[in-house]
Order: C-alpha cells, then sequence, then structure tokens
C-alpha cells in the first residue's frame, strides 16, 4: 500500500475551496475475523460504544503510545482513558 494513501483520502474528503477541513473522515479497514469478534463482544457487553468509538479509542491509544504529539490525539487518548468506569 502506498505511504500517501491516508494522506489522499483526507484530502479527497475535504470539500469546496476555503472550507473548513470535515471532523470526521471515513475509513474503511480489513481486520482479522478474531478482532472483529472481540469487537463485536465488546460492544454487546458495552451498550454505550459503538464501532466508531472503539475504533477511534484503539487508534488514538496507539497513536499516543507511540509518540504523536497532536494534542487533539493526546486528548482523545485521556478521555477515553478516564472514561472507562462510565462505559
Amino acid at each position: 500500500m502506498d505511504r500517501n494513501h491516508l494522506e489522499r483520502c483526507v484530502e479527497a474528503g475535504v470539500s469546496g475551496e476555503g472550507s473548513a477541513p470535515a471532523s470526521y473522515v471515513s475509513m474503511e479497514a480489513e481486520i482479522p475475523e478474531v478482532l472483529y469478534r472481540g469487537m463485536k463482544e465488546f460492544i454487546g457487553a458495552h451498550p454505550n460504544w459503538d464501532q466508531y468509538r472503539v475504533m477511534s479509542s484503539a487508534l488514538a491509544h496507539f497513536l499516543f503510545q507511540n509518540g504523536c504529539e497532536d494534542r487533539a490525539v493526546a486528548e482523545r487518548y485521556l478521555d477515553d482513558l478516564f472514561s472507562r468506569s462510565q462505559a
């Protein structure tokens, strides 16, 4: 896969000249079936979570743990970390 594929997807999702970038980007990914089953079981046991929240949380966790310095990523990671008791 081309390293710049993600950037092209994001650029294609930005509409119109002068408009702000979208706050959400749609993404499609293939994951191992065992991860899918685990996510499905987790969501079934935690009705406050959905597949979008799980994937977003997992991605924020990965990025933060691997040195991403973006404040929004850190905020997402910390919000999810300290809101687990509510989930």
